[in-house]
């Protein structure tokens, strides 16, 4: 099937692909520029995972002030090259995670962080809650996992819901830049200061 190609640069414009890429997922969905553009997102998230392995040894600090002064947040956000680090969408997305951080006030990066002995106590507290409310011990087991999980992602930065889009956690954003900037991108660190 011939795609117009004016098709393909509205598509080019709306994921930032190559035109090649843009013309085979035009292809690919008979013209459908919506199916398209999930198509070539759904193959640039893979793509992106593969990219997460590499060393982020670049990047940039970023923070946010709040209007009223009084909180504040500094992010170490890494990238592979120092011209990725420049770049406009690298730049947004480094104040968009600052500005999160103020917003969401989680207390890790990511789930490895988190020691073990708080999911122990939060298991233990979740545990006795469940068994108050006079749940069978086989269903409690499967609940427990649930909540505990919904903890973490709570407290994690990467497994937070991102405030400007709640369908989207910031590790979901972050993949997405990897995905659009083709390199590794990764929160090295981040501090939150309130008054």
């Amino acid at each position: 099937m011939a795609v117009e190609s004016e098709k393909i640069k509205q598509l080019r414009i709306m994921t930032s692909a190559g035109m090649l890429d843009c013309k085979k997922a035009l292809e690919e969905t008979g013209g459908d520029i919506e199916k398209a553009a999930a198509s070539l997102r759904e193959k640039g998230i893979i793509k992106a995972v593969k990219k997460m392995d590499r060393e982020a040894n670049e990047g940039r600090l970023f923070s946010y002030v709040h209007h009223n002064g009084k909180l504040a947040t500094l992010v170490e956000l890494n990238c592979e090259t120092d011209f990725v680090a420049k770049n406009e969408s690298f730049q947004e997305l480094g104040k968009n995670i600052a500005m999160h951080i103020a917003a969401s006030n989680p207390l890790y990066v990511d789930a490895e962080q988190v020691p073990k002995e708080d999911i122990e106590k939060e298991k233990e507290i979740q545990k006795n809650a469940l068994e108050n409310e006079g749940k069978p011990a086989n269903v409690i087991e499967k609940i427990l996992e649930g909540k505990i999980n919904k903890y973490i992602g709570d407290i994690t930065l990467l497994g937070q819901s991102y405030v400007k889009e709640p369908s989207l956690t910031i590790a979901d954003l972050i993949k997405d830049n990897i995905a659009k900037l083709g390199e590794n991108i990764s929160v090295g660190r981040f501090t939150r200061y309130s008054i």
